[in-house]
């Protein structure tokens, strides 16, 4: 114990005098390689999250030690209880793969600050805290590289563990810790972090998806969203990341304009240009690759109580309608502590990937249709034609007859029906076009049709 903790001290030294001397003021503008593997992540549209930690063990959510005001030291004797024997980075590869997911984004750290990697820069980890003493996420980088799927990590901003995170903050004021902190020693601590991550030991990272900078926001009546308490040194760190793997992307769900060096714009439990929930009310869209997350049931991390589960329809319904906003889905699951998805979650995500099995082409590899998102649906295209997405068609008359509005333009195009091949008969009337469904067209979780 003491020489492992004499070597962890010498790697924090050497990998803080690395990180702290130089702040770089501009970041490092993207390469080619990377512009490329942005259209990359697009193309890809969809992506499984998978919050999981040691609060997994208490089986209240992922927020359970800020909302239930849990000290430090009585939240540090969780992680001894956490031991997820029945872990199997295969199996969740191929359940995600049958899915139709094309990467993953697993939580490195959440807010509690623990490590779900062997880190060096400190014990709180998931091979030093645990029974389980083994490294999950290098389990899950192998067998990610084995069935083809990207590896992306989240990282939380924020930490209601470590002592330098200050309490001048919106969450986290009930933890016990000190009531100041140096915050550039924090931020130098998770900068350290970042770089073991990155460094080559869990090989080619897809991205970084960083969260809780909202957590320093500067008071609701502030005239600009984008300022915080503190400097959270972000070109520092982008160019950190993109020294050690140029083409790693970087989003960052703070809820507000892009900042240079990311390289796309999440929008949590929001399609993008919606504001159903209130921290995207200053989430402009900007240029840059879209994505959306979501849960599977309702929450994040694994609660034992949570069985409002979306159906496969519904899902699917989040992922094209997100697809006909030209942006990804994230879709969510947690894990239960001794490392398996409960079943109703793997029911789910294999009747997904059914669905994306037989229409696959028209959403992935798609941009955003010629025809904004309507209550019908959505549209998606291709350089060779566009995909009507029919989502509700509640509105059609008894002969089956749906006003797609919007779809006028397209009327002297080829229709045909994706699933059968067959012609469908559109009608035009008064300068508005309709399509007529078949009871099967109707029944169907998502009636598309092809337009050339």
């Amino acid at each position: 114990m003491v020489a492992r903790s004499c070597v962890r001290s010498i790697a924090s030294c050497l990998l803080l005098t690395i990180l702290s001397p130089v702040f770089a003021e501009d970041v490092t503008p993207p390469t080619a390689e990377r512009l490329a593997k942005r259209e990359d992540f697009r193309k890809d549209r969809f992506g499984i999250f998978i919050h999981w930690g040691i609060y997994s063990v208490l089986g209240r959510g992922e927020w359970v030690m800020n909302q239930e005001k849990i000290t430090v030291d009585k939240y540090e004797p969780v992680a001894t209880e956490f031991n997820p024997v029945k872990f199997n980075a295969d199996e969740w590869c191929q359940l995600f793969k049958s899915a139709g997911a094309k990467y993953i984004t697993i939580t490195s750290k959440h807010h509690d600050g623990f490590a779900m990697w062997d880190s060096k820069v400190s014990d709180w980890d998931i091979v030093d805290r645990t029974p389980y003493k083994k490294d999950v996420l290098k389990q899950l980088a192998g067998a990610c590289k084995r069935h083809g799927l990207k590896l992306y990590f989240y990282h939380s901003h924020l930490d209601w563990h470590h002592p330098e995170y200050f309490p001048h903050s919106r969450t986290g004021h009930h933890t016990g810790r000190a009531e100041s902190g140096d915050i550039n020693k924090y931020l130098d601590y998770m900068d350290a972090q970042l770089a073991e991550l990155l460094g080559g030991e869990y090989g080619e990272v897809a991205g970084i998806w960083f969260d809780g900078w909202w957590d320093q926001q500067t008071p609701d009546d502030n005239d600009d969203p984008q300022k915080t308490i503190i400097d959270w040194r972000l070109p520092k760190t982008y160019n950190l990341i993109h020294g050690l793997q140029p083409n790693c992307l970087i989003g960052n769900n703070h809820h507000v304009k892009t900042f240079d060096g990311e390289d796309f714009q999440m929008f949590e439990r929001d399609l993008p240009g919606e504001v159903t929930t209130f921290w995207n009310k200053d989430a402009k869209i900007g240029e840059l690759p879209l994505e959306t997350c979501d849960t599977l049931n309702g929450n994040w991390g694994y609660d034992s109580r949570d069985q409002k589960f979306k159906s496969v329809r519904e899902i699917v319904h989040y992922l094209v309608k997100a697809a006909g906003r030209d942006a990804n889905l994230l879709l969510n699951v947690g894990p239960k502590p001794d490392g398996t998805i409960d079943e109703v979650s793997a029911e789910r995500l294999r009747g997904m990937g059914e669905w994306v099995a037989k229409f696959e082409p028209t959403f992935r590899g798609t941009r955003g249709g010629p025809v904004a998102p309507q209550k019908w649906g959505v549209t998606t295209q291709t350089k060779d034609g566009t995909y009507v997405h029919i989502l509700d068609s509640s509105a059609a008359d008894a002969k089956g007859a749906l006003e797609l509005t919007g779809c006028a333009e397209l009327a002297d195009k080829s229709w045909t029906n994706f699933a059968t091949s067959e012609a469908v008969k559109t009608e035009v009337r008064d300068g508005r076009l309709f399509a007529i469904l078949t009871p099967e067209d109707r029944e169907a979780i998502d009636c598309v049709l092809v337009v050339k």
